[in-house]
């Protein structure tokens, strides 16, 4: 397997990946190609690259992991903007670039998005009829989760800070989850969605420079009016797997998978449930992960 560190264009900033090619690559031959999109608050080098891509590459698919925009290695300003629009226009950029490598058959490139990649990778996909086929791994609607977490409350805050970084404020940076474990204990908090979280990021079980737990707080206005599902019933007509566990947490990607497999109107539509299975379970776990391969290997095989 080769990887690769390439770039490619979203409007004025470049869009850092990892561009991972098949054991015996022929660049005269055509393949399919999958773009794998990571969770919020992630990096290519955490599950969707290191995991997923990882072993799609195996199955002799290119894949390509990106950072979001404003984010990790890529660029963009402000830095540790979680917006949903650029983060969409991500994924039409990348199939932009994987439409510029003669080797990439640009009538099979599909989508893989984990948790709030599969939420962006879904609604990408609505739009951009040149992914032939989307799979997602517990994705999660990032708009929904924003507006349960107390939307009317957080948007006057909002505009307070906003007003007082037009006048010269500096910008408040948080966190999306608590920075340690010791942290999260002190706090309370006992969800397993949360507790998992701060495993897999905040330890060293995945933790990464490029995914260093920090948040823009006035950029989030986008987000608490976004639907990753929006008009699925209407726009996603492609083959469609979800893969969900079924432990549910407070981020709530098992309902989320049910409500897009629902919404869909795509008519070859499949959804896994992984018995046992916890959010974070399905990011780097093998007993989980290997289940969730096995059927997505299977989909991308018949779809691409």
């Amino acid at each position: 397997m080769d990887l690769q560190s390439v770039r490619f264009p979203n409007r004025t900033w470049d869009v850092a990946a990892h561009l991972r090619l098949p054991d015996g690559f022929d660049p005269s031959k055509k393949y399919p190609a999958i773009i794998c999109a990571h969770p919020i608050s992630s990096c290519k080098e955490q599950t969707a690259g290191s995991i997923y891509a990882e072993r799609l590459t195996e199955q002799g698919y290119v894949t390509l992991a990106f950072d979001a925009s404003h984010q990790g290695e890529s660029g963009g300003e402000p830095r540790y903007l979680e917006d949903p629009a650029t983060r969409v226009e991500d994924f039409r950029c990348a199939v932009d670039y994987l439409m510029t490598l003669d080797y990439v058959d640009e009538d099979r490139v599909g989508v893989l998005g984990v948790c709030g990649g599969g939420g962006y990778a879904a609604n990408a996909t609505m739009t951009d009829h040149r992914i032939k086929a989307l799979g997602t791994v517990v994705a999660a609607n990032y708009g929904r989760i924003m507006r349960e977490s107390g939307a009317l409350p957080t948007l006057e805050a909002l505009g307070r800070q906003r007003t007082a970084e037009a006048r010269g404020a500096e910008a408040l940076l948080t966190t999306y989850i608590p920075d340690s474990p010791e942290e999260r204990e002190q706090a309370g908090v006992t969800d397993v969605d949360i507790v998992n979280a701060v495993e897999y990021y905040r330890t060293p079980r995945a933790q990464s420079p490029n995914s260093p737990n920090k948040l823009r707080f006035s950029g989030l206005e986008a987000a608490l009016g976004f639907d990753a599902f929006h008009l699925a019933e209407v726009l996603l007509t492609q083959p469609l797997q979800v893969v969900v566990g079924d432990v549910p947490g407070a981020f709530g990607s098992y309902r989320d998978g049910w409500e897009l497999f629902n919404r869909a109107r795509s008519e070859k539509k499949d959804i896994l449930v992984v018995q046992g299975a916890s959010h974070y379970d399905l990011y780097d776990q093998p007993k989980y992960v290997d289940q969730a391969l096995e059927k997505l290997t299977a989909f991308f095989g018949e779809n691409l």
